[in-house]
């Protein structure tokens, strides 16, 4: 299999994290945890891969980021505080060596599509690059629509293989709103992409539920 799949988000705050981790505790329960890595692929601050590491850690699989940085800011500004650049190099070293070794990678982006990886580079290059099928996850709000038709026309601009948008609730919605904000039937035929699903505000990070969760989403578009 040897896939690897990129969980980008139009934004930063979208909830990639918990989709992550829904993803995740889904393979851990139906398939072989040894075939599985989660990567972030560059970490600016700190959470993302001490959250990984925390609620995962009675589990016996590869979860690592080789870029870290101390600031909370876009990785070249963070790198560049340390006296550093964002070695992309290194960085494709390692997600080549996982790739070649693992059944299912998830690689974690930061932000949106758009949001820069080193001074010349965005994350959108990175996938179309690396040949990385991506998934975009949007919050459901206000607004949400335009910001996911910008990061779909990056995407097509740049070469990126979209493989379906999970919209994401990140508060508790009553259907109406969800329906007002983000209509799956008007994103799908604004972007001529697939909706891989909503996924429901869950407030405590179980991961029978996440699993159950993950499970209700058309994952034959991920898995």
């Amino acid at each position: 299999m040897n896939r690897v799949i990129l969980v980008s988000g139009i934004n930063t705050e979208v909830g990639k994290t918990k989709i992550i981790t829904a993803l995740t505790a889904y393979w851990l329960k139906y398939r072989d945890p040894n075939q599985l890595a989660l990567i972030k692929l560059v970490q600016t601050g700190h959470g993302d891969l001490e959250h990984y590491q925390a609620l995962f850690k009675d589990k016996q699989f590869t979860i690592l980021s080789p870029l870290i940085f101390d600031a909370p800011i876009a990785s070249p500004l963070a790198a560049a505080i340390e006296g550093k650049t964002v070695d992309i190099g290194y960085l494709w070293q390692v997600l080549s060596e996982i790739r070649s070794a693992k059944d299912f990678v998830l690689a974690e982006g930061s932000g949106g599509l758009g949001s820069p990886v080193t001074q010349e580079l965005v994350f959108a290059d990175l996938a179309a690059n690396w040949n990385l099928p991506t998934i975009l996850v949007a919050a459901v709000q206000l607004g949400v629509i335009a910001q996911i038709v910008a990061n779909i026309a990056l995407a097509r601009q740049k070469g990126v293989r979209i493989l379906g948008i999970i919209l994401n609730c990140q508060s508790p919605l009553s259907q109406q709103q969800i329906d007002k904000w983000a209509p799956r039937d008007l994103i799908a035929s604004l972007t001529e992409t697939p909706i891989i699903g909503y996924f429901p505000y869950l407030q405590e990070d179980d991961l029978d539920i996440l699993a159950q969760a993950a499970s209700d989403l058309e994952l034959e578009y991920i898995l």
